[in-house]
């Protein structure tokens, strides 16, 4: 640990300039375009399995309900899709607009992900192209076949960005000599220690959001009255691949959060508030950390179980925050509150797709109740509150650091002033962006389904 404080105050020290008078603007525009870029990202992981299961269906049945369901949620996708492309570009604009000595000091360690990214990207819009356009264009098996590539390469860019995040929380891959990175070894920083459960946890959230945001949709139309064949399939599907995810990926944030109490003790230190390094540290539910008392106040106390659940032994010994100087502290009560609520509506969500999954296996059927889908409107946005809470947790569990232990974040940003004009700019962009996205979907949906069966030539 003593040379990698060592190295990275090496690096700091090189790069320590002017101070930085927009950096919070700069940290906002950042987090405001992964919030609105992410959840489109789920889409792109999930939604291809979902509407080829479909398809696959129809293939085995030649029902047209099936047909109809597939034809419509591919078109969702090609929007999702463009709309993807749009905040995906305006990210890749910030990463060098923003942090301009980030990339340019690590650029060489990682930047090959982003170019197998760009791959997976044109190949994921050439087969969505293909597909889109090949309904009862193409025979139909070699149809359902160019859906493969769209699932692939939707997991494997995603999967090149996460290896980035991952080798951010343990970079790797590199040497520093006399404060310079040299001996880039962009593999070895892309299979860091960090990738698999990032990687894991990412896909299956990529399931739930998409699973829960479609069953809330039609949940809805359930609710008014539309209890269509039509519907229920688009409602069960959707919502048996979220139940399946939701149990798994409380086991995957088992492994994730016992990465980190190995990995980075301070994070796992601030989703809790401990202060002192102890043993048989407890968890408390709520409540909110006292600086001033370094200690947690009004939450519900649970003896032992963060000592548990980082370590699966109650009286394991917990690091707390008093381990670093307070400068290289994440700021507890935002990581707190995000992971707590990252993890409660985990729990909502794994309930609702447990209970589903045992009426459906015993009943072979939805469940009766009006609050089941009651639930299932909450749903939907809820998991993309647990999606974002669950990158506020990481990324700002992460700080004062960009790259841990060996850039901080104020060494990384632009020294450029004025962003508030671009920040302006950014939040016109996405509103307008945001309401095409609507107006499209809207006209989408206004159409009956059996509109998806009609041949066009």
């Amino acid at each position: 640990m003593t040379a990698m404080v060592f190295a990275a105050e090496q690096v700091r020290g090189v790069l320590e300039g002017a101070p930085q008078p927009d950096a919070v603007a700069a940290r906002q525009m950042q987090a405001l375009s992964l919030a609105v870029h992410i959840p489109l990202v789920c889409f792109g992981i999930a939604f291809p399995a979902m509407f080829l299961f479909v398809e696959g269906l129809y293939l085995r049945t030649g029902d047209p309900v099936y047909k109809a369901l597939a034809k419509r949620w591919s078109k969702v996708a090609l929007i999702i899709f463009a709309t993807g492309v749009v905040t995906g570009t305006i990210l890749s604009f910030e990463f060098g607009l923003l942090w301009p000595d980030f990339m340019a000091t690590f650029g060489e360690v990682f930047g090959v992900a982003f170019g197998l990214e760009g791959i997976s990207f044109f190949l994921e819009a050439i087969f969505i192209a293909i597909y889109v356009y090949g309904w009862d264009r193409l025979p139909r098996r070699a149809h359902i076949l160019t859906g493969v590539p769209i699932i692939i390469t939707g997991a494997t860019g995603s999967a090149f960005v996460i290896s980035v995040n991952g080798w951010m929380n343990d970079p790797q891959g590199f040497e520093v000599v006399n404060g310079q990175v040299v001996d880039p070894v962009p593999f070895s920083a892309l299979l860091n220690g960090h990738v698999a459960h990032e990687l894991v946890h990412m896909y299956l959230a990529g399931y739930l959001v998409t699973g829960f945001l479609l069953a809330a949709y039609y949940a809805r139309r359930w609710l008014k009255g539309n209890h269509s064949r039509y519907t229920r399939t688009a409602l069960v599907v959707p919502l048996t691949f979220a139940a399946l995810a939701a149990p798994i990926q409380v086991v995957v944030g088992d492994w994730a959060g016992r990465k980190v109490a190995e990995n980075q003790p301070v994070k796992l230190a601030a989703f809790e508030g401990v202060y002192r390094t102890e043993e048989g540290a407890a968890f408390h539910i709520g409540g909110f950390y006292d600086s001033g008392r370094n200690e947690v106040r009004f939450g519900i106390k649970i003896p032992y179980l963060l000592s548990i659940l980082a370590h699966h032994n109650p009286t394991a010994e917990v690091i707390g925050l008093e381990s670093v100087p307070p400068e290289d502290r994440p700021p507890v009560n935002i990581v707190r509150t995000a992971f707590q609520t990252m993890i409660a509506i985990g729990t909502f969500l794994a309930a609702l797709g447990v209970f589903f999954i045992f009426i459906w296996l015993r009943k072979r059927r939805l469940p009766a109740s009006k609050w089941f889908f009651r639930a299932l409107l909450v749903a939907g946005p809820l998991s993309v509150v647990a999606l974002i809470s669950g990158w506020i947790t990481t990324e700002v569990g992460r700080q004062p650091w960009i790259v841990y232990r060996f850039m901080r974040t104020e060494d990384a940003v632009t020294s450029a002033s004025n962003l508030e004009i671009a920040y302006v700019a950014l939040v016109a962009v996405y509103v307008l962006l945001f309401g095409s996205v609507i107006w499209l979907l809207r006209r989408l949906a206004a159409r009956p389904p059996e509109a998806e069966l009609e041949h066009h030539g």
